[in-house]
Parts: C-alpha cells; sequence; structure tokens
C-alpha cells in the first residue's frame, strides 16, 4: 500500500469550488483499480494550499493504471481550473512506523 501525496495551490476565492469538486471526484476515484480512498487536506499557514492524500494498493494503481487511463482526465477535467500550477506529487509507503499516544 502506498499514500499518493498531492500538494495543490489553488486560485484565491475558490476554496469552495474546488472543495466541492473533489468531492465529485470521488466518484471517479471509486472507479480506479486498486484505490482505497482519500482526504483532503487544507493549510491553516496558506488557505490556498491543500494536500490530497490517495491511498493505493500499488505504485502502479496510481502511475499507470490511474495516470494513463481513462480516470485521470475525468479527475483533471474536474479539478484543474482552480489550479495556480501543476500539483507536486510524491508517493509515501504506508506506515513505515506509527506512533500512537
Amino acid at each position: 500500500m502506498i499514500i499518493e501525496v498531492a500538494t495543490i495551490t489553488v486560485k484565491p476565492d475558490t476554496h469552495s469550488d474546488f472543495e466541492a469538486a473533489v468531492v465529485k471526484a470521488t466518484d471517479v476515484f471509486k472507479q480506479a483499480k486498486g484505490c482505497q480512498g482519500l482526504q483532503l487536506h487544507r493549510s491553516i499557514e496558506d488557505p490556498d494550499i491543500y494536500q490530497l492524500h490517495i491511498v493505493w494498493d500499488t505504485l502502479e494503481n496510481h502511475t499507470v493504471d490511474f495516470r494513463e487511463g481513462a480516470l485521470f482526465p475525468q479527475w483533471r477535467e474536474l479539478v484543474s481550473p482552480f489550479f495556480v500550477s501543476p500539483p507536486s506529487v510524491v508517493h509515501l509507503s504506508a506506515a513505515t512506523k506509527r506512533f500512537s499516544f
């Protein structure tokens, strides 16, 4: 399992519309092979910055199945009008170490 972390900067005053578009996009991700779910987080220090965390079974489920398939353009059509620039994306291994208090 891997976590895709996309850092997205949106245009000022488009937060509500962007968040609504991500909600609509959950239907796209539900169809994606290997997608287990997602979370959207908004920065406190800079409210134009979001992080989207998407959990995938494998790296290839994101980089090949999703990015090279028919669902990726649907996702981008919904959300890209709000982008200041293309998102930066990293992939993390899930729970390399977990600490609970």
